[in-house]
């Protein structure tokens, strides 16, 4: 079994042991996107150079007996609505093609203080306002559909092009796309996770949560990212 294909908690024990290291996993998983990218289209923007920056990162603090948690050196992918400073914020569409967050969402914070590692931002459904994700392709089969419209955030995870990924629900587009790519998507109570930094579908509506390979991954992302925060919207 190759590093991309393990399990959040099977990589983490990895870590732990000091069986696999940060960088050899992220190495991993940008080595399974050069080799997929191609015919999957599952990311916009695949930040590779940061990824190996922040893996190297990661590895020195375990190394130096400070480890973050189960998420730590744990590549992963965002959904194309959240903001990350120095990353463009597209939507998926070209409208946005230049637009440069002034900030980071809530869930990047969390996620960067939990260790994790972003490998890049996945396709939606344009402004996620669909249920097909249409640029994005099914890693099982050709002719299927990848859903949306977290498409690229299930397509991410289900080929190994990262561990877990977070996307939006206002409607399905979490549960949907995760069960058409075979993972497991999670919409979360209202308010659990902030949707603070991430373009709206519909304000009162949209969920923020994580698709993952198992239910216990799903668990461990999103006790990462759940907790009260004053400039949730």
């Amino acid at each position: 079994m190759q590093p991309f294909e393990l399990t959040i908690e099977h990589a983490a024990a990895a870590i732990a042991a000091r069986t696999l290291s940060p960088v050899e996993l992220v190495d991993s998983v940008l080595d399974r996107c050069d080799a997929v990218e191609q015919r999957l289209h599952a990311y916009v923007t695949v930040v590779a150079d940061r990824a190996r920056q922040d893996a190297r990162r990661a590895e020195k603090e375990i190394r130096d007996g400070l480890h973050r948690g189960p998420l730590h050196g744990i590549p992963y992918g965002l959904k194309d609505l959240f903001d990350v400073s120095g990353i463009p914020t597209t939507a998926s569409s070209r409208v946005w093609a230049d637009r440069m967050p002034d900030g980071d969402s809530t869930v990047a914070t969390r996620l960067a203080t939990a260790g994790a590692i972003l490998i890049g931002k996945t396709h939606t459904h344009e402004f996620a306002y669909g249920l097909l994700t249409p640029q994005t392709a099914n890693p099982w089969h050709a002719d299927a559909i990848a859903g949306g419209s977290s498409g690229g955030s299930a397509v991410a995870v289900a080929a190994g092009s990262a561990l877990f990924a977070l996307g939006t629900d206002t409607g399905g587009s979490i549960r949907i796309p995760a069960a058409l790519n075979g993972m497991v998507g999670l919409k979360p109570t209202y308010g659990l996770v902030s949707r603070h930094g991430v373009a709206p579908l519909a304000w009162s509506l949209d969920h923020v949560g994580p698709i993952a390979r198992t239910v216990r991954d799903t668990a461990t992302v999103l006790s990462a990212l759940a907790g009260h925060d004053p400039a949730d919207p």
